[in-house]
């Protein structure tokens, strides 16, 4: 007796838990990292909405105060925003595929699973590259002595600017070389953790959360820092009604859905194929709410240049006698 029409087959049950185990693991890391930086829910865009950074300031002086009299008018204070423009929230489409001679030499586990958790690696990275990239044009830029004091005055200048524009900035986070920190910390006792390969440091020098990050994203010598409020993580839904009138049905899993994933077989070329689409985004609201902080000197700079104020004020003496013996 043939088959009931529609009957659910074992290979679509696995094709399913695969697409859903894929889109659970990156909305769990992504959870993990909003959670670790401190921003708030992920806020849902329409395809084509512009992505802008905001440049806030008092527009002339600040009016009202002890000056208005009983039953006088207020006066408003004008506060000018001026927002730049960055383009569009884009989709990103991507695709990998197995061959059916992989599974055949290396077995499910290693040609697919391995090969899914390095996709997954590699959509994770994309973000966060473009992210770190786009914090590097933060107009808070300054240059100081040591590593230390990079982070401090980054810090500072932060809560000063937002301060400035009568905005809250409770925390801040920042973002630091990975070897300009284990040579500041040396010996020092101090736990450090790890989260789909970022590592961070809870509650350093006066940071909600220090992130340190390999040279690929973020220069020796250099320290970018934000408050937390000044963070948002936009995406698109891939389970837009839109895109499913088009025939394109992705596999998106919980409330937020960060990431779509379809799987399916090719037979013409024997192939399983995975079908991935991401339009998500961290960004920060303002430009000039990012501190980028340089160590001066830092080109070839030996690690007590960097990280020690005595080793500082000793180059500065040596310099200076050097001139001298000229």
């Amino acid at each position: 007796m043939a088959a009931k029409e529609g009957l659910t087959t074992s290979a679509q049950i696995t094709v399913a838990a695969r697409e859903i185990d894929f889109v659970t693991r990156l909305n769990k890391n992504w959870d993990a990292l909003r959670d670790i930086m401190g921003i708030m829910r992920p806020i849902r865009k329409t395809p084509g909405t512009k992505l802008a950074s905001y440049k806030a300031r008092v527009d002339g002086e600040l009016k009202g105060g002890t000056t208005v009299g009983e039953g006088e008018e207020i006066p408003f204070t004008k506060l000018k925003v001026e927002p730049v423009a960055y383009g569009d929230i884009e989709i990103g489409k991507y695709g990998r595929s197995v061959s059916i001679e992989a599974v055949a030499k290396y077995g499910e586990d290693i040609a697919v699973q391995r090969s899914d958790e390095a996709f997954l690696n590699a959509l994770q990275s994309h973000v966060l590259t473009d992210f770190f990239t786009f914090m590097k044009s933060g107009t808070l830029t300054s240059t100081e002595a040591t590593w230390q004091r990079a982070l401090a005055m980054a810090k500072g200048s932060v809560l000063d600017k937002f301060a400035s524009m009568d905005i809250d900035a409770t925390e801040v986070v920042g973002f630091a070389n990975i070897l300009d920190a284990y040579s500041y910390m040396g010996d020092k006792d101090i736990s450090v953790q790890s989260q789909f390969g970022i590592n961070y440091i809870k509650d350093f020098l006066g940071y909600r959360t220090l992130f340190l990050l390999p040279e690929k994203y973020i220069d020796r010598g250099e320290v970018i820092a934000l408050p937390v409020e000044n963070i948002d993580l936009y995406y698109i839904d891939p389970s837009d009604s839109d895109f499913v009138k088009m025939g394109l049905s992705f596999r998106t899993v919980g409330e937020t859905n960060l990431i779509g994933a379809h799987v399916e077989g090719n037979y013409s070329r024997a192939t399983g194929d995975m079908y991935v689409i991401m339009g998500m985004k961290l960004w920060a609201e303002y430009l000039d709410g990012i501190a980028v902080v340089t160590v001066s000197g830092t080109a070839g700079a030996s690690t007590a240049a960097l990280n020690d104020e005595s080793a500082a004020a000793a180059a500065g003496e040596t310099k200076t006698a050097k001139t001298t013996a000229k």
